[in-house]
Parts: structure tokens; sequence; C-alpha cells
């Protein structure tokens, strides 16, 4: 039998919890497509030297288990005797790397970033030739045409896809706990920790989890009927139209 008497107890730690998880979400995600947008019209690039370096950082950081990548980006780093001589000096940007609010929001910045990239830049290679040409026909520049025609229609293109992503990093950032921080997953294994029940523990923190999505799921529908209706197949029309 479930005990809901251990959620009105620990209810104040899945609360914080889930507001540290949607605030590394939300930051990563930002952070990740300002980076993705630049990177993904590199990564289109015909010049070797411009989409070469855009694809190491693509392949490095979706080939590897973003764990793996938070592990090293939090216990790594220390290592090394110059990042420790910028603490020592009070560097502002490496003493990021010294908190574990830092290493994972960077960490997962960089993850989404990689896989939002190639989402863009897919986006980008099915831009159909039809609008290109008008833009060209138009007399536009080679950045107006990408500012005005080829980012927008590829940003749209990109938001069935894009949703999936910012599902999976909701979900990925319950490896911030492995660094100290009391997610959503930390406060559900304090919770176990402190009322030896992990069954209740992980389900409460389990369903918040599936709350979130659904959210996310029926925001994300609405944002594609209304800027992917152009996209849509055609209703066919009723008898006497």
């Amino acid at each position: 039998m479930i005990e809901w008497s251990l959620f009105a107890e620990s209810w104040p730690s899945y609360a914080s919890g889930l507001w540290l998880t949607l605030q590394l979400t939300v930051l990563s995600l930002i952070a990740g497509l300002l980076l993705a947008i630049p990177l993904a019209v590199l990564r289109v690039s015909s010049n070797r030297w411009l989409s070469g370096p855009v694809w190491a950082y693509s392949y490095f950081f979706r080939g590897t288990p973003m764990l793996v990548q938070l592990l090293l980006m939090y216990y790594g780093l220390g290592q090394f005797e110059w990042v420790q001589a910028q603490w020592d000096a009070g560097s502002r940007f490496w003493l990021l790397f010294r908190d574990p609010y830092g290493c994972a929001l960077i960490t997962f910045a960089l993850n989404t970033g990689a896989y939002t990239t190639e989402i863009i830049a897919g986006a980008l290679r099915a831009m159909p030739h039809g609008e290109i040409e008008a833009a060209r026909a138009c007399g536009m520049s080679r950045f107006t045409m990408l500012r005005r025609i080829q980012l927008p229609g590829a940003l749209r293109r990109a938001l069935p896809a894009y949703s999936n992503e910012i599902i999976f990093m909701l979900h990925g950032t319950a490896i911030a706990s492995t660094v100290t921080l009391v997610d959503l997953t930390g406060a559900a294994r304090n919770a176990y920790s402190q009322f030896f029940a992990p069954f209740e523990a992980f389900i409460f923190a389990g369903l918040i989890y599936l709350a979130v999505t659904f959210a996310l799921v029926g925001l994300f529908r609405i944002a594609e009927r209304r800027w992917l209706a152009h996209l849509q197949p055609r209703k066919p029309l009723g008898k006497g139209a």
C-alpha cells in the first residue's frame, strides 16, 4: 500500500527539487539554442574548415553519455593545475567549473546545443529550393535571405523534433543529483534515505516528471497547430463545396 503521508511530509523538498530541475532545463535550453543557431549555419556550409569543427563538437556530445560529460566537467577539470590556478586567482568564469550548478548548466547547454545544431541543420537542408530561388529573385543578399527566409522557416520545421529534445533534456537533468545537486531526483533519493520507502519516493518523482512532460507536449501541439498549419495535409472539401 502506498504511503501518501510520505509525500505530505516531504513535499517542500520535492517542490524545491522541481524548481531546480526546471531552472536547469530552461536555462540550458536557452543557452543551447543560442549556441545552436549560428553553429547550424556553419554546419551546412560547404567549407569544411567551417563545418568540420562543428561536426566534431556535435559528434562528441552526441556520441558520449551526458553523465560522463557531467562527471568529466565536475571532477575532471579540477585535476589540471592551470584550472586550479584560475580558481586561486578568483576568475569568475573558471569558478563556474568548481560549482556543481555551473558544471551541470554548462554540460547540459553544450549537450542540448549539439543535438539542436543537428536538428536545425537538418531543417536548413530540407528548405524547399523554390523559396531560396524566390528570395534570390527578389534581390536578397545571402545574409538577408538567411535571416528572413531560411532560419525562420527552419526553426518552424524543426519544432516537432525540437519538442522531443526539450523533453529529453527535462529527463536528462535527473543526473544533476550525481554532483550533489538536489533536483527532483535528488529529492526522491533524500526521501528514500529518510523514510526507507524507495517505491513511494521515486513514484512521486516519476509522476511529477510525467505531469511536466504532458504539459510540454500540450504546449508544443498548440505551437505546431499555429506555426505549422501550412504544412498540414488539406482536408477534403465537403459535398456542395
